[in-house]
C-alpha cells in the first residue's frame, strides 16, 4: 500500500458525533486521519496550560499533515477553525471542506 494521505481533523466540538463518524468516513476512503481532541469533562474545568497545550499539539498535528478537513457543518466555521485554515493556507497545506464554502461580497 502507498503512504496515504494524511488528514488533520479541524472542525468545532459542537460536531463532536459528526467529526468523529467524518474520520471514521474518511478513513474508510483511505486517509490517515489525525483526529481532534475530544474533551472528555467540562470545557470550563480544563487549566489555560491544557488549553494551550490542546491548541500547540493540534497545530503540530497539521504541520505533520498533507491537508486539514474542515468539517464546516451546515457551514459553521468558527474562529478556530478559521485560525486553523489561515495557518494551514499560510503552510502551504491543502484545505479540503466539507461543504461548499460561500464567499461572501464584500
Amino acid at each position: 500500500m502507498e503512504r496515504a494521505k494524511v488528514i488533520c481533523m479541524c472542525g468545532s466540538l459542537k460536531y463532536t458525533t459528526e467529526l468523529m463518524k467524518e474520520t471514521e468516513k474518511l478513513t474508510l476512503q483511505g486517509y490517515n486521519v489525525i483526529s481532534v481532541i475530544y474533551e472528555t469533562r467540562d470545557r470550563d474545568s480544563y487549566s489555560n496550560d491544557e488549553i494551550k497545550l490542546f491548541v500547540e499539539l493540534h497545530y503540530q498535528k497539521i504541520d505533520l499533515a498533507d491537508a486539514i478537513f474542515v468539517a464546516n457543518f451546515n457551514g459553521h466555521v468558527g474562529e478556530g477553525t478559521q485560525t486553523d485554515i489561515d495557518y494551514a493556507n499560510q503552510t502551504g497545506k491543502e484545505v479540503i471542506y466539507l461543504e461548499p464554502v460561500l464567499v461572501k461580497n464584500k
